[in-house]
């Protein structure tokens, strides 16, 4: 947090852009990123590249991989909000309550530049979101409706993430 990039709208890539060894290479240094820091999402912003681009691991399972989102352009699927923790790799060791749409729909690109469509509820939704507002500069506490929630990991662990057990 504080780095210029993270409060920018990153450029969106072109399917030509996709070709590049550069961009590839990125995608994959942002995957072994995001599982280096055992997170669920990484944007390009994140590692300091204004880019439309975000890894994520969207399905649960060890054998889970990492999905490659470019260019998303997300749409509720329904009207419900739903609030729940979240924290960032840019913001180490702080949670905060965020309410999101429960259940979306994302079209985007892959990393070979095929069209993608994807339908995500619950936990999954919640990271494409988070991810595109990476994209546009935005980042969780900015959504937060309140700062009462906002936390430390340790005081998270302590007083919040049984509750999120239940």
């Amino acid at each position: 947090m504080g780095h210029p990039v993270l409060r920018q709208k990153a450029r969106p890539l072109e399917r030509a852009d996709l070709r590049s060894p550069a961009l590839q290479k990125l995608i994959d240094d942002m995957i072994e990123t995001m599982s280096e820091y055992h997170g669920v999402g990484l944007a390009a912003p994140q590692v300091h590249e204004s880019l439309r681009v975000f890894v994520a691991m969207l399905d649960a399972g060890d054998e889970a991989e990492a999905s490659v989102i470019i260019n998303p352009v997300i749409a509720p699927a329904d009207d419900r909000l739903i609030e729940g923790w979240e924290g960032c790799l840019s913001i180490p060791d702080v949670r905060g309550r965020v309410p999101r749409s429960s259940k979306i729909v994302v079209k985007a690109l892959d990393r070979q530049g095929r069209a993608l469509e994807i339908e995500a509820e619950d936990f999954p939704a919640r990271v494409i979101q988070h991810e595109t507002d990476h994209l546009d500069g935005i980042l969780f506490f900015d959504r937060m409706k309140s700062l009462v929630s906002l936390t430390y990991l340790d005081e998270y662990a302590r007083y919040h993430a049984k509750d999120e057990d239940d």
